[in-house]
């Protein structure tokens, strides 16, 4: 379960991915979350609990349609209640009961021992920890076509995929590279060849990322072509990526290299890693239209966005905060797909795709690079 409260969807920065529902929801479908809705902190016993709740807040288990539902998006969070003995006391605690112990019946403590006094103290002090609350919060759009969630790690997607499932009935894809490509333009990564971007690295020595390579030919866009897109419906918007950046490489060797003092895009270090056959795995995307600036850090492998800053607004109240925020996204979305259709079209077209290894190669060894 992801840490901390609700906020992203309605203020702050935002930390999410895209999933694609499989099927539209039942009518009933608050009803439902309702029914499953997180029970009362009074019941909260040793092994946890969990269980649905509004946007709002994590302790809002009043779940209705007025409250579920902001201009036709579904927004739930998935709630989390646990008691935990903080680290440094359960280690303090059971440190007295070992010395109470030595000093009573004399001799080492095996660990057996141990654990059993760490059983105890558990035992002992546990009821009386105030309940840690965490969520995943979720948005569905009003078509019922992609679904936001807070769920960056895999445990916590597998868990909010289990738990919308259990409630109804409904599966939720994560919209990873793969995923996007397929679904999008009817291209799969199994008819993908390998492509090295390295002048020094053969075709055949380079393992197949479809989210590598599209992160990798951003930056190459961006330096080479002007660093633009057309957004259909959007407009037109500039983009930039920038550090911390972090490169990877299948085989043998270093596989990762972390760039993120001084100007990492044109540092020696990033050229000798182009150079090495890696390829960039993470970065900062910024995008902008006109007077409005998004930025995000992007894992290109699965499509997670990292603490995403929105356009500065200043609607009034919840509501009008919800719904500016949920049309940024969407603009940010928009432009973003329109950005990785570009690089599909052009990575699934073979002779295309020959000639922008060949520039990306040269781009790669004329890199002026500073130390």
């Amino acid at each position: 379960m992801e840490r901390g409260n609700t906020v992203g969807f309605d203020s702050g920065s935002l930390t999410f991915r895209m999933y694609y529902p499989t099927g539209a929801l039942p009518g009933d479908a608050v009803r439902r979350f309702a029914s499953d809705a997180a029970p009362p902190l009074n019941m909260l016993g040793p092994g946890g609990m969990s269980g649905w709740v509004t946007g709002r807040h994590l302790l809002d288990r009043e779940i209705t349609e007025a409250k579920a539902r902001i201009g036709g998006y579904l927004w739930l969070t998935l709630m989390k209640a646990e008691r935990k003995i903080p680290p440094a006391l359960l280690r303090a605690e059971c440190m007295l009961a070992e010395l109470a112990r030595q000093q009573r019946d004399g001799g080492a403590m095996n660990r057996s021992a141990r654990a059993e006094i760490r059983r105890e103290v558990t035992d002992r002090r546990l009821p009386d920890m105030p309940p840690q609350l965490s969520g995943i919060s979720f948005v569905l759009d009003a078509a019922g076509e992609w679904l936001y969630a807070t769920a960056l790690s895999p445990k916590a997607s597998e868990t909010l995929a289990a738990a919308f499932k259990k409630t109804t009935g409904a599966d939720i894809l994560e919209a990873t590279p793969a995923a996007i490509a397929l679904k999008r333009k009817q291209k799969n990564v199994r008819d993908m060849d390998p492509a090295s971007f390295s002048p020094e690295v053969p075709d055949s020595e380079a393992e197949p990322s479809l989210g590598q390579d599209f992160l990798t030919w951003l930056w190459f866009v961006m330096e080479t072509r002007g660093g633009s897109i057309n957004a259909p419906g959007r407009g037109e918007f500039g983009f930039m990526i920038e550090g911390p950046l972090v490169f990877v490489a299948e085989g043998n060797g270093a596989h990762q290299a972390v760039l993120n003092k001084g100007t990492p895009l044109l540092s020696a270090e990033a050229k000798t890693a182009l150079l090495s056959g890696k390829k960039l795995c993470a970065a900062r995307l910024t995008m902008a239209r006109e007077n409005d600036k998004w930025s995000v850090y992007l894992d290109s492998e699965t499509f997670g966005f990292r603490s995403l800053k929105f356009p500065k607004t200043a609607p009034a109240g919840l509501e009008g905060r919800f719904m500016e925020r949920m049309s940024l996204l969407e603009t940010f979305r928009d432009a973003f797909l329109a950005m990785f259709d570009a690089f599909v079209d052009e990575r699934f077209n073979a002779a295309t795709w020959r000639e922008t290894c060949r520039e990306m190669k040269k781009w790669v060894a004329g890199r002026q690079a500073r130390r």
